[in-house]
């Protein structure tokens, strides 16, 4: 009782925040049984509840027609930019072409959310979705419109992957600074990293690419001024090939660790042994021994496999929800909502596990190089906790 105790009272550190969040896990084609590119989502936001779009591409769009862009989260307005003289077809978060992109909001440093931005994270995905034909183009095109129109969102992670390669994508803004009545200061930071195939890949709002290589255009790309701009703002002061962008953009404390890492390790957990030697940064106890970006599991994983991966509540773990306080006398890993709750005075956060009561909507999306994009594409689709609710498969 005392250990469950000790655990829960760090807990409480954890923000409330950080407990209203999303989940992806990323499995390259030659790390599952099917030669599938897998991506996984957890849209942990009440507001988000069945979310599933369809955007049927017209045969043909009038020259100068603008599209309206909605901030995702709220429906406010934001602005009109011209419409491309050709779209895609889309459901939900992939589009007929076997692209997909996900989400988590890492959030990272509060001063360089730009107050002029008009370009949200969800309408960069949705967005991008309707014109992209591959992943590598998907990052382009994202990267221009936030440059274009202003980033109007906080620091997010990407899974971005066509039916052939996979990459993690982190972008942030960079705050506003106003002369001339415009803010010199538009655009985005970022870094883009090709999963090698054969690996596997996890994000779950906090920032996860450190130090990358600066000069393997194939399998990393990255802003001009990722470092530079680090550098003019005081985050970073070391060579360019010690540069980390978690460590500058989004530094690392004890709720980055065991509200959101945590989840990551687990999904490693399950799938390669060897784990156990970074149990201590997932619980947040040393954030000195971070985790690989990505690694190679022990098998090759099926679909079924991931679809239960999303499910997880650190079963067979020290953060095993089935046997803390919170569990009962029945043993349960469910928790009612809020995340956090209160006694005598003082707030206390349950674990952050991939399966939460708040999720709005949640899929994996498959995407095979073997069959015509009309069939390659998959979107199991589901709504609420993804641990007590069923996936429907549904052709892109």
């Amino acid at each position: 009782m005392k250990k469950i105790l000790s655990t829960i009272v760090l807990l409480a550190l954890l923000s409330v925040q950080r407990a209203d969040a999303c989940t992806n896990f990323i499995i390259t084609k030659g790390a599952s049984t099917d030669g599938s590119v897998m991506v996984t989502y957890a849209a942990d936001s009440h507001q988000l509840y069945g979310a599933l779009y369809k955007y049927n591409a017209p045969k043909k769009i009038k020259p100068g027609e603008l599209l309206p862009v909605y901030e995702w989260d709220t429906g406010r307005f934001l602005t009109n930019i011209p419409q491309v003289a050709k779209t895609y077809s889309t459901v939900g978060n992939m589009n007929e072409n076997q692209v997909i992109i996900a989400e988590t909001t890492y959030g990272g440093r509060e001063e360089l959310v730009d107050e002029t931005g008009l370009m949200d994270y969800g309408s960069l995905i949705y967005i991008t979705l309707q014109r992209a034909t591959t992943a590598r183009e998907a990052i382009d095109i994202m990267v221009e419109l936030a440059n274009t129109h202003g980033y109007a969102s906080s620091g997010e992670s990407f899974s971005v992957a066509d039916e052939n390669e996979a990459w993690i994508f982190e972008i942030i803004g960079k705050g506003t600074k106003m002369v001339d009545g415009k803010n010199v200061n538009k655009g985005i930071v970022w870094v883009a990293r090709r999963i090698p195939d054969g690996y596997i890949c996890a994000h779950a709002n906090q920032a996860r690419i450190s130090t990358f290589p600066l000069n393997d255009p194939e399998n990393c790309i990255y802003s001009e001024d990722v470092i530079s701009f680090a550098r003019e703002m005081g985050y970073f002061d070391g060579k360019d090939e010690e540069f980390s962008f978690c460590q500058a953009y989004a530094p690392l404390d004890f709720s980055g660790a065991r509200g959101c890492e945590a989840r990551v390790w687990s999904f490693f957990n399950t799938f390669a042994d060897g784990m156990d030697k970074y149990l201590d940064y997932a619980m947040g106890y040393n954030l000195n021994n971070p985790m690989p970006l990505w690694i190679k599991p022990d098998q090759k994983i099926s679909p079924k496999q991931v679809f239960d991966a999303m499910r997880d509540h650190y079963e067979g773990t020290p953060m095993d929800m089935t046997t803390d306080i919170g569990a009962g006398g029945s043993k349960l890993p469910y928790r009612w909502r809020p995340m956090d709750f209160e006694v005598d005075g003082v707030t206390y956060v349950n674990e952050r596990a991939t399966a939460t009561q708040q999720t709005g909507f949640w899929f994996t999306a498959q995407a095979r190089n073997y069959l015509p994009d009309a069939v390659g594409g998959i979107l199991w689709f589901g709504v609420d906790d993804a641990a007590t609710s069923c996936l429907t498969p549904i052709y892109c």
